[in-house]
């Protein structure tokens, strides 16, 4: 019993490096051998699939490119699943984002790939639209009409020469909008163009934002939601098409656990360490 005490009391003093040394295992081993560990879909995801899967073939929907590279680990995936579901039912894609900085790439590698995967051929089955400076004014535009707001697409073409964009001229011919956002905006798109103009929304989100948007779930503004890397693996479940965000779920739980495990010991170690001190 007294050996068991003294080993308890040595994990409040256990060496960072250890720490350290098996978080780092914990990152790397699974990247290389997957474990396929079990993965839960919460209602939130599975309504926002719901969603977008009950949309008729031919539908038009925006989806926007709002985040910063520093969260692409979170976001991309969400994007990725999102145009693959939208473009294996043939529905139409119009893309845009609100922030200046890495988005527009990103924004454009992500379509450029996803539509050769599809066959999907510009300007009839998706329009980029691209960036456009002031995010509020350019929301509350595009509802008015989207011409004035983005007279030429992102690549220097009229929208009124690309045969998508002939049939949309405001929200009121756009069926949904999923929002993939890491910042503030995804407040805006919601208090401002769900709000006024009534355009069914979904939304993914980085993990730390997540709780705060789920009163957007309670108040029926958004329709889904996707929060973090989980909800990312948990869209490419649903979409049945694993991608990095499912591969990240075995190292992110991982790493998880033993941060628990090692917050425990150290508590643990505390204790009996005083208790020890005060029967001495």
């Amino acid at each position: 019993m007294n050996r068991l005490i003294e080993l308890f009391s040595k994990f409040k003093d256990i060496d960072r490096r250890y720490i350290f040394l098996f978080i780092g295992a914990a990152a790397i081993i699974p990247l290389i051998i997957p474990l396929g560990l079990p993965l839960g879909v919460t209602p939130s995801s599975e309504n926002l699939f719901n969603a977008v899967d009950s949309l008729k073939e031919g539908s038009i929907v925006m989806l926007t490119f709002d985040y910063y590279p520093s969260t692409l680990p979170e976001t991309e995936p969400m994007s990725y699943a999102a145009l693959r579901q939208l473009f294996k039912k043939n529905i139409r894609v119009i893309t845009v984002t609100t922030i200046p900085l890495g988005a527009l790439s990103v924004m454009e590698e992500v379509v450029k790939n996803v539509a050769g995967e599809y066959n999907k051929k510009y300007g009839v089955d998706y329009v980029n639209l691209g960036y456009k400076y002031g995010y509020v004014a350019v929301m509350l535009g595009m509802g008015r009409n989207i011409s004035d707001i983005f007279p030429r697409d992102n690549y220097d073409n009229k929208l009124e020469d690309l045969p998508l964009m002939k049939e949309v001229k405001n929200y009121s011919n756009i069926d949904f909008i999923f929002v993939v956002s890491d910042n503030a905006t995804v407040d805006y798109w919601v208090s401002l163009v769900n709000a006024q103009f009534g355009v069914p929304m979904g939304a993914g989100v980085t993990a730390v934002m997540a709780p705060k948007c789920y009163s957007y779930l309670q108040t029926k503004q958004l329709v889904g939601l996707l929060g973090g890397m989980k909800g990312a693996a948990e869209y490419e479940r649903l979409t049945k098409n694993p991608g990095r965000a499912t591969r990240g779920m075995d190292p992110q739980s991982i790493i998880h656990f033993l941060m628990i495990a090692f917050i425990v010991l150290g508590n643990v170690g505390y204790f009996v360490s005083k208790k020890r001190k005060s029967n001495n």
